[in-house]
């Protein structure tokens, strides 16, 4: 059975670990990784697959920056020919970026199967790339792979059959309870002096936030306010750094944004685990912050993942400047008791993911003999 993964991203690198592992775990199983270079450069792209143990890609398509549209065309464009030649039994695609929706199509149109890991998650917000990218990569998914259950009512509201979707929980808790003994001895605190000081994190890279200048002044306003009570350590995407130029401040002022360049992942989930705050637009930190059980502040409107509201630490609190303020305050002087992980979030779902794998090759196999016609695309043996 070969498998071509394909991730382009940081939040992919994160989850494609834990399923590359298991894969590895089953003589029948042949694992092909395709790194798209959607993130390229060593904090975004390197030193995540080296502290992930994710082995080096089998190819790098080398797509790069750009807009949504070149992003999306350029995998398709230069994923085909490689998908033609190793004539996969299944792509696996993760999450939501445009690596994602580019795969996915290239693989239909070629009548490859696809698997969606992370699938059927909405914010109800088009105007979010993310979510046309969500909606249309579920819409031609053959296994649709959920991490809440909240995600099968999306779906089957959507059109999609039951007997495809399979609540298998989250690699991403996979991949932190995983990394728990490295991460858990990062310095990221003593190197920037921030040892026995209360301090928050804070993340922000959605173009609502970051490309239109009075919204973003306005969230730096608000970041100001609260870094007078807490010194607010904000590791900078590089689509953000041209921005914040003049924000930067001294890592032991106690003051203020800390800026800094984008860190590994094991000194950044260190630095969140040891937070008193995380404020952020990422839905990957909402579920992260959930399983480490630190405060997290959603600066949206919307989120996709409501199950870190339901069951975890975090609150949707939108982009208004006093509303960020005052609920930041409130749950520095009130935090929240932590809870126990969303259903499924133990640690074993990428070894649900294969083991369900393995099953439809089975049920394909006994259906169709390899010597008859092609095999049509896996559909799900129940949800």
């Amino acid at each position: 059975m070969r498998i071509v993964s394909v991730v382009g991203a940081r939040p992919n690198f994160v989850k494609i670990g834990p399923l590359i592992r298991e894969m590895r775990q089953h003589a029948v199983i042949t694992p092909v990784l395709v790194h798209t270079g959607q993130h390229y450069g060593e904090a975004m792209s390197q030193q995540f697959f080296a502290e992930l143990d994710i082995p080096a890609a089998d190819h790098n398509l080398e797509v790069g920056s750009g807009s949504h549209a070149i992003q999306t065309a350029e995998v398709m464009r230069r994923l085909e020919p490689l998908l033609i030649s190793a004539r996969p039994d299944v792509v696996l695609v993760v999450g939501d970026v445009n690596s994602t929706l580019g795969a996915a199509l290239t693989a239909v149109k070629l009548g490859i199967s696809v698997v969606h890991v992370e699938a059927g998650l909405r914010s109800f917000d088009r105007a979010m790339p993310e979510e046309i990218n969500r909606v249309l990569t579920d819409a031609i998914s053959d296994l649709l792979f959920i991490t809440e259950v909240g995600a099968r009512r999306n779906l089957i509201r959507e059109g999609i059959a039951p007997r495809k979707i399979h609540f298998v929980g989250n690699v991403m808790a996979d991949a932190l309870l995983a990394s728990r003994p490295r991460w858990r001895t990062s310095s990221i605190v003593d190197r920037l002096g921030l040892a026995g000081t209360p301090f928050a994190v804070l993340t922000l890279h959605r173009p609502a936030n970051v490309d239109d200048p009075r919204v973003f002044g306005d969230l730096l306003g608000a970041l100001r306010e609260i870094g007078r009570h807490i010194p607010i350590v904000f590791p900078v995407h590089p689509r953000v750094t041209s921005r914040l130029a003049s924000e930067a401040t001294a890592p032991g002022s106690g003051r203020g944004l800390i800026c800094r360049p984008p860190l590994g992942y094991l000194d950044f989930v260190a630095l969140m685990s040891r937070a008193r705050l995380v404020l952020t637009d990422s839905g990957g930190i909402q579920e992260e912050t959930t399983m480490l059980g630190v405060p997290c502040l959603t600066l949206r409107d919307t989120t996709e993942r409501p199950v870190t509201v339901t069951h975890g630490t975090n609150r949707v609190i939108g982009t208004c400047a006093k509303t960020i303020v005052s609920e930041a305050l409130h749950t520095l002087e009130h935090p929240p008791r932590p809870v126990a992980p969303p259903p499924l979030w133990d640690g074993g779902a990428a070894r649900r993911i294969v083991q369900i794998l393995l099953a439809e090759r089975l049920a394909r196999r006994a259906r169709a003999p390899e010597s008859m016609a092609p095999a049509p695309a896996l559909s799900g043996s129940g949800a």
